[in-house]
């Protein structure tokens, strides 16, 4: 199969053939022609198996072929970075086409956003939480929604997305066309599912497991020691792009500093960046000014920056399906890459966990010339600095604090003259 057989407008196979796209992956060529006839979909796949043009080629074409005013597609999506990519993504393959996107997201002002939605562009992708502000503002219209992609539809839920998603759900019109892709299918999303895509067609692509590029490892290291593991293996580790992952936000911005140290050239990944911040790292990561990017869990999906050659966990995640997720990241479009976990005594459950997902046991790795059994600390990434120290006796007299002399400050009482007798 390849895409003529899907016979696409001769604009969307001009720009297809322009991204030297020939042949479609599995989920593309399994879900493209249900997306076409209008049925609602479940598309079950892996990271990097292609599921964004999966469901922007079907909307594109449904669009070119019933030209309307106003917001027809509506595309929602966990992270502003997903929310860029498909845009992006819909920018590529609508060129020339006169189809109009809009990112929909927050940490940026409302007004370019509000003025996008009034002038009824044809596609919206959006973030739940400032999708529904643009709602209660009355800045954005759903009513005229015919297809509806609920994209990293497990990753929403895991966020807590779904009361948003439920509010989005209840402007929208009844009849249309509603697409789910997921990495993975629990309960609650099939709970959603039911409600929200009725009659769905399943499809399913392989095991979610990691893909067969990634050559995974296990570096066991006392837990003092992990930061300098790490630093030697980015030392060795001196081509191609590091994607690092920490559990806490503190963690990260505080192993920024360790790295950027040895001279490495790094930026940081989280949530508490201004999305401005995010997009200088992400676009710094993609062409090459950083090397390493520091991470929480926040780029475990969606990240899509070609040529990773290393995902080192310097904090093994919490889940199986966080683990894939993460290492998702490298190994992409055929190409190697090599995940490597720093794990501690206190790691050996997770460890286990993660063996029985990915169905095969991980290696364990020592790095050779390393000191495992230096007994000199390393910094510790999650101890905050102490506060200074208060006065020791407090029961003594001030004798270091100046009296104030603000010509706007009253003086002290024992300062101030007596009182003349009436």
């Amino acid at each position: 199969m390849n895409f003529a057989d899907f016979a696409l407008h001769p604009a969307l196979m001009q720009n297809v053939s322009a991204q030297g796209f020939t042949q479609p992956t599995p989920i593309q060529a399994q879900t493209i022609p249900l997306a076409l006839s209008g049925q609602n979909l479940i598309g079950l796949a892996q990271t990097g198996t292609g599921k964004t043009a999966a469901f922007v080629l079907p909307i594109l074409q449904r669009l070119l072929q019933n030209r309307q005013r106003g917001t027809q597609a509506l595309i929602v999506t966990p992270t502003r970075e997903l929310a860029e990519q498909i845009n992006d993504t819909i920018r590529v393959l609508a060129h020339g086409t006169g189809l109009r996107s809009a990112p929909i997201y927050g940490g940026v002002g409302m007004e370019p956003q509000e003025r996008a939605l009034r002038a009824g562009v044809e596609i919206v992708v959006a973030c739940p939480g400032r999708l529904i502000d643009h709602l209660g503002r009355g800045s954005a219209r759903l009513d005229g929604v015919q297809m509806l992609v609920l994209d990293e539809a497990d990753r929403m839920l895991d966020m807590g997305f779904l009361p948003a998603i439920q509010r989005i759900l209840s402007a929208l019109p009844t009849r249309r066309q509603t697409m789910l892709f997921s990495a993975t299918l629990p309960a609650e999303l099939q709970q959603l599912a039911a409600t929200t895509a009725p009659h769905a067609k399943l499809v399913q692509i392989g095991l979610v497991r990691p893909a067969h590029t990634i050559t995974h490892a296990i570096y066991p290291v006392p837990p003092h020691r992990k930061t300098a593991l790490l630093l030697d293996l980015l030392h060795k580790a001196n081509s191609g792009s590091v994607l690092v992952f920490t559990r806490t936000k503190h963690r990260a911005n505080r192993l920024l500093q360790q790295i950027a140290r040895e001279g490495h050239s790094a930026a940081v990944l989280h949530s508490n960046k201004s999305q401005n911040q995010r997009q200088l790292a992400l676009d710094g990561f993609r062409d090459g000014r950083f090397r390493i990017l520091v991470a929480t869990d926040i780029a475990a999906r969606g990240l899509d920056v070609e040529r990773i050659s290393h995902v080192i966990n310097y904090d093994i995640p919490d889940t199986p399906d966080a683990y894939i997720h993460r290492i998702g990241r490298t190994g992409r479009a055929t190409r190697s890459g090599d995940a490597f976990t720093l794990v501690t005594p206190e790691d050996a459950s997770q460890v286990r966990q993660i063996e029985r997902a990915i169905g095969a046991p991980l290696e364990r790795r020592q790095l050779a010339g390393f000191d495992y059994n230096a007994q000199v600390p390393a910094v510790n990434l999650d101890e905050r600095p102490p506060r200074p120290p208060r006065h020791e006796n407090r029961n003594a007299p001030r004798t270091s604090v100046p009296p104030r002399s603000s010509a706007g400050n009253a003086p002290r009482r024992d300062q101030r003259p007596a009182r003349r007798p009436v």
